[in-house]
């Protein structure tokens, strides 16, 4: 029997989509060996000249003018995408990704981003009969992620249910499972096992996050930080931007024997299992990764638009506090420095709760589910049953 095939396509515009895209496949294949699951990111894919060029474009965008990101979301927050867009995504991709999907012959298509999800949902206006689920990366969503022709919406929250049924999405069609993490977020290592394995001491521990891309931490906060290392052990993580990282390295400031810079790692849910505070920008995934380690977190300088909303559902959660002024890090420093028995007896206790959704592995279980059911649709089609 030919083995099930379950394709990915997600797109480069943050790390999130596609980072989702790839833990969801993990996941599967983690549960059912027998999967087969392919990643692909649909612009670098099918265009890799144009593709890094606009991903480019719009990475500096965010770096240089992140309220414009930010005020253009809110704008077209009601709005499915445009002509223009539609028309660009016709011209670059529909003919190629059609013939992707003749090539690799996939039983279930997921998407992770707006962008393939429009290109599959006019594939199947025109003949593809593929089942296509959405699984909706943030905790908010866009109008540009909803189309007639998605079959099921996976879905983070029961907020974000409750906003897609605004949009008129049947809720027959809508399944709270949670944002999908890597198997390595299912579960916690050793604490003391890991402390040997980093090189790091036994002592209060803070993990700052800039994302992803990098994006510049904020100055200031480093400097009150960094005024605590004697104390605390601060492991810095500038994700993929290089430039940044390699300016701390020269930088006298971040000499201490108890601060650790990290660049693009793998292995950062172990960095969490040792840490115990996450400061880092609210996006989506991270903060999914955070809650299934159980880690508090604090969120600084917040974009307007999807961090916004990501940041106030945490907060709300009751497993983050927004960084609305120094106060907030001078109260988390007392805690870890003078009642570090308490934040550590904290941290044992599950932050999730047992609602269905909120199971690191659900996601995961409840894509096979749906392509289970697809077969025994298609055996019953074809009299089989």
């Amino acid at each position: 029997m030919r083995k099930k095939r379950v394709l990915l396509l997600s797109e480069g515009f943050g790390t999130g989509h596609t980072q989702a895209a790839y833990a969801l496949a993990t996941g599967m294949k983690r549960l059912d060996p027998h999967l087969q699951c392919r990643v692909i990111e649909l612009g670098k894919f099918l265009n890799p000249t144009m593709g890094p060029l606009i991903l480019s474009a719009y990475r500096k965008t965010v770096s240089s003018s992140p309220k414009l990101v930010g005020m253009l979301y809110r704008k077209q927050y009601n709005k499915s995408l445009n002509r223009l867009t539609k028309l660009a995504l016709h011209r670059i991709f529909y003919t190629q990704a059609a013939q992707v999907i003749k090539q690799l012959k996939p039983d279930l298509i997921v998407c992770t981003h707006p962008f393939p999800n429009a290109v599959i949902s006019r594939l199947k206006r025109q003949g593809i009969h593929v089942p296509l689920v959405t699984l909706i990366t943030d905790y908010d969503v866009h109008a540009t992620w909803v189309n007639k022709e998605v079959n099921q919406y996976l879905v983070s929250s029961p907020k974000v249910k409750g906003l897609l049924l605004r949009r008129n999405v049947p809720a027959s069609s809508i399944q709270v499972t949670g944002i999908p993490v890597h198997p390595n977020f299912w579960e916690r290592t050793d604490k003391e096992q890991l402390i040997k394995e980093l090189g790091l001491k036994r002592m209060p521990t803070i993990l700052i996050m800039s994302g992803g891309w990098g994006v510049s931490f904020n100055k200031e906060m480093i400097k009150l930080l960094i005024s605590w290392a004697d104390q605390i052990q601060l492991i810095f993580c500038t994700g993929s931007n290089e430039k940044i990282l390699q300016k701390m390295k020269n930088s006298p400031l971040f000499g201490h024997s108890n601060i650790h810079l990290l660049g693009y790692t793998k292995e950062i849910h172990k960095w969490m299992d040792v840490s115990d505070l996450l400061i880092t920008k609210p996006g989506g995934m991270t903060c999914t990764e955070g809650l299934a380690k159980g880690i508090p977190m604090l969120f600084f300088e917040v974009l307007p638009g999807q961090e916004e909303e990501n940041g106030q559902y945490f907060v709300e959660l009751g497993s983050a506090e927004m960084i609305h002024s120094p106060e907030v890090l001078h109260r988390w420093h007392h805690r870890l420095v003078h009642e570090y028995d308490q934040v550590e007896h904290n941290r044992l206790k599950s932050l999730v709760s047992t609602e269905p959704g909120s199971e690191p592995c659900y996601c995961a279980q409840q894509v096979l589910e749906l392509l289970r059911q697809e077969d025994l649709h298609t055996s019953s089609r074809n009299g089989r049953l």
